[in-house]
């Protein structure tokens, strides 16, 4: 991926990483149990953030070229690698 996003991505994933050292020293601290949870929770939450701005980059870069590039092999490829992905994340 190098794309203009990517900078944008990177940085969240920074400070999703700083997160869940965060999380962690709270675990070894013996912090609350709730407390804990909400930060897991927000540590979730911004993944997902992330998880949501990939899905779109890959529908409007991948996809799209595939679709657009008229390959029928290429655009059924991409196809089953979204499903697969949907399906796995289903379980």
């Amino acid at each position: 991926m190098d794309r203009p996003g990517k900078a944008q991505l990177l940085n969240r994933l920074s400070r999703i990483e700083g997160q869940v050292r965060g999380v962690a020293r709270m675990v070894e601290d013996g912090r609350y149990c709730i407390d804990i949870l909400t930060q897991v929770q927000a540590a979730r939450a911004a993944l997902a953030r992330v998880e949501s701005e990939l899905l779109k980059e890959h529908l409007g870069h991948c996809i799209e070229g595939a679709i657009v590039s008229g390959d029928r092999d290429e655009q059924r490829k991409k196809a089953a690698e979204l499903i697969e992905l949907l399906d796995w994340a289903a379980r």
